[in-house]
């Protein structure tokens, strides 16, 4: 129970102190889990609208492929990444295996289908609103993507959010892709594993803080932008 507290005060020493290592550690880690997320959302959502607004053959086995990849393995993925960005793969020219590339092509691919999903279920139900006024005004189909997706933004949100926290939580695709590197590649969910193997737990209990300080930021700052959105003030 000592050693609890003992490493417990020292980790908020090392939050409340800016400790280098500590910051270096999460900055990276927020840069590249939000990298990621900006490039999924990019290639989630108009899928998600081009699926609610456009119908065939076919679309609803990729809905259904879609809302099964949701539990893919990160594992699974970092092992696919990790043999395509590797020297003998297909992609290993391109040097980016152990780099925050390859560990932001990893978090891409396990959130694109989680944010697709979340995302298509909203817009769906704002195309059936939508569809005859829409289909009355003879629009293209990039406008009407371009109208769900802004009518829906705030549901958006909250489908980004979701795959933010899964991005910001992933650990076995990093580590494989990544390879933990200091000062290159360590994250907080890779440097937390490494700092409780070695016993550190000072630090690793600091970076945990830090990691569940910037999920809860962010569940507050959609909850602020949406709060506004209603308020009147966009």
């Amino acid at each position: 129970m000592v050693d609890l507290w003992s490493g417990l005060a020292q980790a908020f020493w090392l939050v409340v102190t800016f400790d280098k290592e500590l910051l270096e550690i999460a900055l990276r880690s927020l840069q590249v889990t939000l990298s990621a997320l900006l490039i999924a959302c990019v290639i989630a959502l108009p899928l998600a609208a081009l699926l609610a607004v456009r119908r065939f053959r076919a679309r609803r086995m990729v809905v259904a492929v879609l809302n099964a990849l949701m539990g893919l393995p990160p594992v699974v993925v970092g092992l696919i990444v990790y043999v395509i960005l590797s020297r003998s793969g297909p992609l290993g020219a391109l040097g980016l295996l152990f780099t925050p590339w390859a560990m932001i092509i990893a978090q891409v691919i396990i959130i694109v289908p989680l944010i697709a999903s979340i995302a298509h279920q909203s817009l769906r139900d704002l195309w059936h609103e939508y569809h005859d006024l829409l289909i009355s005004m003879n629009v293209t189909q990039r406008q009407k993507v371009a109208t769900l997706i802004w009518d829906a933004r705030r549901a958006l949100l909250t489908a980004a959010l979701a795959g933010f926290g899964r991005a910001i939580g992933e650990v076995g695709a990093i580590m494989i892709v990544g390879g933990n590197i200091d000062h290159a590649t360590r994250v907080l969910t890779t440097a937390i594993a490494l700092e409780t193997g070695k016993g550190e737990f000072a630090l690793a209990l600091a970076l945990g803080f830090v990691l569940i300080a910037l999920a809860i930021s962010v569940n507050l700052a959609i909850h602020w932008v949406g709060r506004t959105e209603r308020e009147g003030r966009w």
